[in-house]
């Protein structure tokens, strides 16, 4: 609008030309302005680059609207004043769109701990930027849940962490798994008072075993001390009924855990992958002994390559890598059913690219491992899923296998988020908070509460579900679902936790062993409806 026309007096505005900034700020000043005043940017003099004078502003606005990464080097590409040293503390040598990006670095839980050097360690993992370390933090808080509530669906048992840290365990506990010092089952949450004091960020539940993870990168662990299925296992085996400190870990800072058959997984925050046992014929590329303790470095291709979440499934580890040019998913194990996402069923003994997602153009953001099947939600919204499609868990609309990953199409429509699967079972959730399900209906852990008649008129055959479905049951509780956790067990009936945005937790599927939280009446071992668990997590 016409400054005249407004009845205010005219601004007039100094054009610059279309020259370098440091050519701008070498021109002398014009003659006709030199009398001393005082800008709206400071004591700057006329003719400079005006946010030159004073470029905390830029860093004060780069920061405070916590931009992405991709948000900051657009803004270099496009404009050479951020390329410019910024000239100012606390490093001379970054330009202001690194420096924004170090700040914002500095501002992550898992990042202020780390030494100087440690910071410049991760930098060179990372790619040699402070914008890829940026992306790097923020994509494992994204996937992981790093810093806030969680609800964890176990075998048989489930862990809830709130979002101060504190820790809640019921369900089945015939080997301690639920860290209360006793072997018997809990039917209502109960908060495991001996980690009063410590934070917990992060929790894993296998087959009678937990694993927690401080926010000082600490593991514990306790419940059956096997890496078999422990419910299974030897009664030789040592049980554990007590959050114990994980002393092979003590030197790992690590910030998340993943439980899988025969084995168990680490990352740790620099994005180094370690594994236990399952190595005595080099299936996790290492020659060890089934029943070692002590964690090794996963070698291969993700050596040197910065990883954001693992995910482990039945005799298989996925692991979301973070590099330069994007994000990738790599796996590695027993290619049974084609859970590994190459094309064949072959065992991979070391870390392989699933080169797929670079075919289907997508950058994945979140993987999840069933037990015979996988999952990955990318940055737009699609969801693929690959493997054993047995009960219509990959939601193609029938029961193929599927041996590289393969776009849902009936979920076109849908921007996804998060993604969760367990044994032939598989949710998402949107961005709008809306859950569809589909997979194996037994136990009626897919929230649909519909039962089939079978051929002999019995009532209590659940219906498995081919394609997505919306989960309308999850809808009636009017609030968004940030997160869903389900079983990821061969042994266990399934069961389903709905986690929503104010933290209230909702519970369904099996609940024979306590594991729902609820308690089932009238010889009931099910639930099909969500129903409100009785802790507040936020």
């Amino acid at each position: 609008m016409d400054a005249t026309t407004s009845g205010t007096s005219s601004i007039q505005y100094h054009n610059l030309t279309d020259q370098s900034i440091n050519a701008i700020v070498a021109a002398p000043p014009v003659s006709t302005f030199q009398r001393n005043q005082r800008h709206c940017f400071g004591e700057s003099t006329p003719g400079e680059f005006p946010l030159a004078a004073n470029p905390s502003i830029v860093l004060h606005v780069l920061t405070a609207c916590n931009l992405d990464p991709q948000d900051l080097a657009k803004l270099e590409a496009t404009c050479s004043f951020f390329r410019q040293p910024a000239n100012f503390a606390p490093d001379y040598e970054l330009s202001i769109s690194e420096l924004a990006a170090l700040d914002m670095c500095e501002k992550r839980a898992i990042f202020k701990p780390m030494t100087p050097e440690e910071r410049l360690d991760l930098k060179q993992r990372c790619g040699g930027s402070w914008k890829l370390v940026l992306r790097f933090l923020l994509a494992g808080e994204a996937c992981c849940r790093r810093e806030k509530s969680q609800a964890i669906a176990g075998p048989g048992h489930s862990i809830a962490v709130t979002s101060k840290g504190s820790v809640y365990s019921f369900g089945s506990n015939s080997s301690g798994q639920l860290g209360h010092g006793t072997t018997e089952e809990e039917w209502r949450p109960r908060q495991i008072r001996s980690l009063q004091g410590i934070r917990i960020i992060q929790a894993a539940a296998g087959p009678g075993r937990t694993m927690l993870i401080s926010d000082a990168g600490q593991v514990y662990a306790f419940g059956r001390d096997s890496f078999g299925e422990a419910e299974y296992a030897l009664q030789g085996a040592k049980m554990v009924s007590t959050p114990q400190l994980v002393e092979s870990l003590k030197n790992i800072y690590v910030v998340q855990a993943a439980i899988g058959n025969f084995f168990t997984a680490v990352l740790s925050r620099e994005g180094r992958v370690y594994t236990f046992s399952w190595g005595s014929d080099s299936k996790l590329g290492h020659q060890t002994e089934p029943t070692d303790v002590e964690p090794h470095p996963l070698l291969g291709a993700l050596e040197n390559i910065p990883v954001v979440q693992i995910a482990a499934g039945y005799c298989y580890l996925l692991a979301l890598a973070c590099q330069p040019s994007g994000m990738s998913v790599y796996s590695v194990g027993c290619g049974l059913g084609g859970k590994l996402g190459h094309g064949s069923r072959t065992d991979e003994k070391y870390p392989r690219l699933i080169e797929q997602f670079r075919v289907l153009n997508l950058q994945p953001m979140v993987v999840a491992a069933g037990a015979w099947h996988a999952a990955v939600v990318g940055q737009d919204g699609r969801v693929c899923t690959w493997g054993w499609g047995r009960y219509g868990c990959l939601g193609h609309g029938n029961e193929d296998c599927e041996s590289v990953p393969k776009v849902v199409e009936a979920l076109s429509n849908v921007k996804a988020i998060h993604v969760a699967t367990g044994d032939y079972t598989t949710f998402v959730v949107s961005n709008d908070g809306d859950v569809y399900s589909f997979g194996c209906g037994e136990s009626a852990s897919l929230g649909h509460n519909a039962a089939a008649v079978d051929d002999d008129g019995q009532g209590n055959v659940h219906t498995n579900v081919l394609s997505p479905e919306l989960v309308t049951s999850l809808k009636e509780v009017n609030e968004r679902v940030v997160q869903i956790s389900l079983t990821n067990s061969i042994y266990w009936n399934a069961h389903t936790f709905a986690l929503t945005e104010s933290g209230k937790l909702y519970a369904f599927g099996a609940g024979d062993k306590g594991q729902l939280g609820i308690e089932l009446v009238n010889n009931q071992t099910e639930r099909g409806n969500p129903e409100r668990v009785d802790i507040d997590l936020n």
